[in-house]
């Protein structure tokens, strides 16, 4: 078992929780194995959390506010967005738990819910909040090209995607972006 520390105890069970999610979507993995991979007993993650769900609701607030794509300059959004969208699903880049998570929890109509909340409070907003003014469906669209092109290019390996010239996709992607982001 974890030394007693209350901040730490709860960081090492969202990180299982992180961990566990992503790998198995919210149906695949229960709170007695994310709290055996924390090292702590099921009670105390429901202790800590109150319930699967609550624990959760707080690790897609934690992954959805962490900036993965996303940046802050509204001038060169659409620039930065596709140049970290091709570099982000480049063949050895690094995954990227937060679409992972996303994707492997959707099914479970709950874990869904979740979901959309963290998203909309955290990366559609961030979007939106760049983007003064905006009341049309832009940032969702923007959005959902970027799960689009993930999904094609990193999960399903799209050859197509794989081969293309990394320039001509972050420039064929700007394009997409500008207009998809444009009052």
């Amino acid at each position: 078992m974890r030394p007693r520390n209350a901040a730490a105890t709860r960081e090492a069970i969202l990180n299982s929780a992180l961990e566990a999610f992503t790998r198995a979507g919210y149906d695949g993995v229960g709170v007695r194995e994310i709290a055996e991979s924390a090292g702590v007993t099921a009670m105390l993650v429901n202790r800590y959390f109150g319930s699967k769900e609550g624990l959760f609701t707080e690790v897609v607030e934690a992954a959805m506010a962490e900036r993965t794509v996303l940046t802050d300059d509204p001038a060169t959004l659409a620039a930065d967005i596709a140049a970290s969208l091709v570099r982000r699903t480049a063949p050895d880049a690094q995954r990227l738990d937060p679409f992972l998570l996303m994707l492997r929890s959707a099914p479970n109509p709950r874990a869904a819910e979740i979901l959309r909340a963290g998203i909309e409070r955290h990366v559609e907003k961030h979007l939106a909040d760049r983007l003064p003014g905006r009341k049309d469906a832009g940032p969702a669209l923007a959005l959902s090209v970027i799960a689009g092109f993930w999904v094609m290019r990193t999960l399903i390996g799209s050859t197509a995607l794989a081969d293309a010239d990394e320039g001509v996709l972050q420039a064929k992607l700007e394009r997409v972006f500008a207009v998809l982001l444009a009052e």
